[in-house]
């Protein structure tokens, strides 16, 4: 039985090691991290690599539930995905574990209050913008793509592959700003 931590803050500006050291400290032997959003699963390699790691009778370890995810539906399918291989998911504050039923019921709870949390964060986050706006200080967000020097570009007959390269986004983003212009 192996006990696997998992960390993961939401930006770069974040430190793991306060998690980490909790994890260490609790016995686990292997611990993945990374900083990525736990709005959704998108993008989160580390986590599907222990997913798809845990052998029968393992243990995922987090910190708190919300570092599995901010959606119940997402961190219950991902507990279902553990118990579908045998393996046990573990909440260290609270301590919670999916051992016995009523950690289930905890777990399930706590996963609505993470989303709920979530919504509660946008919704500060959304009324703050909108004090901004009116009070003149927030002009939105700053065009990170140079979209004149891609339609020059274009104009000079590069090719859309060069340009994202050249940029620094997708192809599909130089596309859709060239249709804009």
């Amino acid at each position: 039985m192996a006990r696997i931590g998992y960390a993961r803050v939401s930006t770069i500006d974040q430190d793991l090691e306060t998690q980490i050291a909790k994890l260490k400290a609790e016995g686990c032997g292997i611990i993945r991290s990374e900083k990525v959003s736990g709005a959704s699963r998108d993008g989160r390699a580390e986590l599907a690599t222990i997913i798809d790691f845990l052998r029968p009778g393992d243990e995922l370890v987090v910190t708190r539930l919300d570092r599995l995810g901010r959606d119940t539906r997402d961190v219950l399918n991902l507990i279902y995905e553990c118990e579908q291989r045998g393996a046990f998911v573990t909440v260290l504050d609270p301590h919670v574990s999916t051992r016995g039923e009523m950690g289930h019921i905890v777990l399930t709870v706590l996963g609505m209050v993470a989303q709920m949390e979530r919504r509660f964060i946008k919704e500060r986050q959304r009324d703050g913008i909108e004090k901004a706006k009116a009070s003149g200080v927030y002009k939105g967000g700053k065009g990170r793509l140079g979209r004149t020097r891609m339609a020059e570009m274009h104009s000079a007959g590069i090719g859309v592959s060069e340009i994202a390269g050249y940029v620094g986004c997708s192809r599909m983003q130089v596309y859709r700003v060239i249709k804009e212009i």
